[in-house]
C-alpha cells in the first residue's frame, strides 16, 4: 500500500476553495479540515484568512443559511441551532445576531407545527402526561421552554 503524500499548503487551499465553491462552510470547519489534511495550525490560520478575504468563507453568510435551513426545514429551535453553530466554531456574536434576525411569527408557526405533529401521535394530548410529552418533545428539538409552555397553553384555549 502506498503512503499518502502530505498536501502542500497551496494544494490544500485549492482543495478547500473547491469545497467552499460547492457549499458554505464555517471558518472553523475549514480550519479543522486543513489540519486533518496535514497542514500546520499556523498555516491553516493563514489559509483561512486568505479564504475569508477572497469571500470563499463568510461565517455570517454560513450562519444565516444554516439557521434558516434548520428552522424552516428541519424544524429545530433556536437553542439547537445556536449549539450547532457553536460546535462549528462560529463566533458567539454572529450566532446571536443571526438568531435575533429570525422572524418571531414564522418561528412560532414552526413550533406550533412541531407540536401539532406530535399531538397527533399522542393518545390523550390534553392530559397532564400528554402536555408533558409535547413539552419535552419541543424542548428536545431546541425550542425555548417558556415559548413552548406559552404555545401549549394557548392551544388548549
Amino acid at each position: 500500500m502506498r503512503a499518502k503524500r502530505p498536501l502542500t499548503p497551496d494544494a490544500a487551499q485549492v482543495r478547500a476553495e473547491e469545497l467552499c465553491a460547492r457549499a458554505d462552510y464555517s471558518s472553523g470547519e475549514i480550519r479543522e479540515r486543513l489540519i486533518r489534511w496535514g497542514i500546520y495550525p499556523d498555516e491553516a490560520d493563514r489559509i483561512v484568512e486568505r479564504m475569508i478575504d477572497s469571500r470563499f468563507i463568510d461565517d455570517e453568510r454560513f450562519a444565516r443559511a444554516f439557521a434558516r435551513d434548520k428552522i424552516e426545514y428541519s424544524r429545530w429551535g433556536k437553542r439547537k441551532v445556536a449549539l450547532s453553530l457553536y460546535q462549528k466554531r462560529v463566533d458567539r456574536d454572529i450566532i446571536n445576531d443571526v438568531l435575533d434576525e429570525i422572524d418571531e411569527e414564522k418561528y412560532e408557526a414552526v413550533l406550533a407545527a412541531v407540536l401539532a405533529t406530535k399531538r397527533r401521535s399522542i393518545e390523550e394530548p390534553d392530559t397532564y402526561e400528554g402536555r408533558t410529552k409535547l413539552f419535552r418533545h419541543a424542548v428536545s428539538r431546541g425550542f425555548e421552554p417558556d415559548l413552548v409552555a406559552k404555545i401549549i397553553r394557548n392551544s388548549r384555549q
